[in-house]
């Protein structure tokens, strides 16, 4: 049987009703990159029963979004007016990252999922890396087609005798940038794997997982199979989730 592999929501207002949804293309990169059966997980805060998620899932992907987690999670100050939030996300997503760690069930993450990463191991972010002194804007422009807004934007350095350089079998790879926040202090435990050339961290691991725990800042779920590096990413991702699953 293929690995069962969770995949975090958002939720938001479709109209009047609060909904719980995941974009297609992470579904996709689970089912087709990583071989695996994707599972939605909603976003239920406190009411999540995380014991059950992780006794059963054999991964989880902890996709991108257009919501920042709330500053108060790593100590930052408040968000500027307007910035979109997911609290119950939060309240979902930074227990899970931890327990699904400990429990030596392999991690993704995306984007979002590396921010969230970073804030449950203990790091904290900045809210807008474009104004950061040094730093490039890593944002998207909106008004541009997708496949524009995705397209390669910056060359990221992989770390020499990392994991991601193993995994991949490059020391420089061009990826997509559509994020705002950024990692401003690492977590204790994460190691990192990559950096955009304003030296902003664009990959990490958690370094003493006993399994697959990686957290990304760019979007490899994006037409992974056209782009060789992401496939090699969702390939190692859907293996340990495999060999989990061949553990229980």
């Amino acid at each position: 049987m293929k690995p069962l592999v969770g995949i975090s929501a958002d939720r938001r207002l479709r109209g009047k009703h609060p909904s719980h949804g995941v974009g297609e293309k992470y579904i996709a990169a689970v089912a087709v990159g990583a071989a695996a059966v994707p599972v939605l997980i909603p976003a239920l805060g406190a009411a999540t029963d995380w014991d059950t998620l992780v006794e059963r899932c054999d991964g989880f992907m902890f996709t991108g979004s257009e919501s920042n987690v709330e500053p108060f999670h790593y100590g930052g100050p408040a968000s500027e007016p307007g910035t979109l939030h997911d609290a119950d996300r939060d309240a979902t997503t930074l227990p899970l990252i931890s327990r699904a760690v400990a429990a030596g069930i392999p991690v993704l993450a995306i984007c979002r999922g590396f921010q969230e990463m970073n804030v449950a191991f203990g790091g904290t972010l900045w809210q807008r890396v474009h104004a950061v002194e040094g730093k490039l804007d890593h944002r998207e422009n909106e008004a541009e087609p997708l496949d524009e807004q995705y397209g390669p934007a910056h060359d990221i350095e992989v770390e020499p005798g990392g994991w991601l350089e193993r995994c991949g079998g490059v020391r420089r790879w061009r990826v997509n940038s559509l994020h705002s926040q950024g990692v401003q202090a690492l977590a204790p435990g994460l190691e990192i794997e990559a950096r955009a050339p304003d030296g902003l961290i664009e990959a990490f691991r958690v370094r003493d997982a006993a399994t697959f725990a990686v957290g990304v800042q760019w979007h490899p779920e994006w037409k992974f199979q056209q782009d060789s590096f992401s496939l090699s990413l969702f390939a190692a991702f859907g293996a340990a989730c495999r060999l989990h699953s061949s553990s229980r």
